[in-house]
């Protein structure tokens, strides 16, 4: 559970999450009105614009608190989605702020198997202070678990959803900017989830200057990779959460890190 401070001028929304995605919003509220709570979906570059979700904000218990419930379908797009407060069917929105935010279902990433699309939602507070939800919806998810970094090697451990894996099922790394440069490592099955190791030799020298590789599961050989991230849990932002070491092979650096989406990557720079 976190909390984040209120501005007393800017209404504010506490929320639940449960185990099957559905989420609560709570407002202390006094209308005798229409209210509702709108999640606007922040544009994307190349990307459709999605319409405004509205949600009716009903009374609620004794405590006069009004109620609004995102059930888990239909499934949000992939994105940030900035919760606001409209007071009546045409009223101005107004962005809201995060009061008490109960994530503890997500804590534990939920281990149960999850169906395609996998759909996931996390509230969080933004770095303005307002109350948003970042919403990913795949046809197929990897979601990665223990990291081991040792004698220049990357070992990811990880479980997928939404798909099954194949007998021919590969790890790939794939160059940022050039998707026909990629590398392929084998996987070892470990019950309900797979691992594979990554030599970083094996992506210094690959193009000149500083490299990004994103990290892929190819569950098999005619069908699309996957990406591989960390997604099922609390955290929205991850990138600055998890910060790895770089570790030096030869004359370059190689750092697994999480991106803007929570994707994982592996970032290489030559030693300076």
């Amino acid at each position: 559970m976190s909390t984040t401070a209120q501005d007393t001028d800017t209404p504010c929304a506490h929320c639940t999450v449960d185990a099957d995605g559905r989420t609560t919003f709570r407002i202390a509220l006094r209308s005798a009105g229409h209210p509702r709570l709108a999640l606007v979906p922040r544009a994307k570059k190349n990307a459709p614009q999605q319409p405004t979700r509205l949600l009716d904000l009903e009374p609620h218990g004794d405590d006069g608190d009004l109620r609004a419930v995102l059930e888990p379908l239909p499934a949000l797009a992939e994105g940030r989605w900035d919760a606001y407060l409209m007071r009546e069917t045409d009223a101005v929105r107004e962005r809201l702020r995060p009061g008490l935010r109960d994530l503890r279902a997500l804590v534990d990433g939920n281990p149960r198997e999850r169906p395609s699309p996998v759909a996931v939602r996390v509230p969080y507070a933004t770095k303005d202070g307002f109350l948003a939800v970042r919403a990913w919806l795949r046809p197929a998810h990897a979601e990665a678990g223990r990291l081991d970094l040792a004698d220049g090697a990357m070992t990811v451990h990880a479980r997928l959803h939404g798909a099954e894996l194949s007998d021919d099922a590969t790890a790939l790394l794939r160059l940022r900017g050039d998707r026909d440069t990629t590398r392929s490592f084998p996987l070892r099955s470990d019950g309900s989830g797979f691992s594979f190791t990554a030599p970083f030799a094996e992506l210094t020298g690959a193009a000149p200057g500083d490299q990004v590789w994103d990290v892929l599961l190819r569950p098999a050989a005619d069908v699309p990779p996957v990406r591989i991230g960390r997604l099922l849990d609390d955290t929205a932002d991850r990138k600055t959460v998890c910060v790895y070491p770089a570790l030096t092979v030869g004359e370059a650096a190689a750092r697994p890190y999480y991106t803007v989406d929570n994707d994982l990557a592996v970032e290489v720079t030559a030693v300076r």
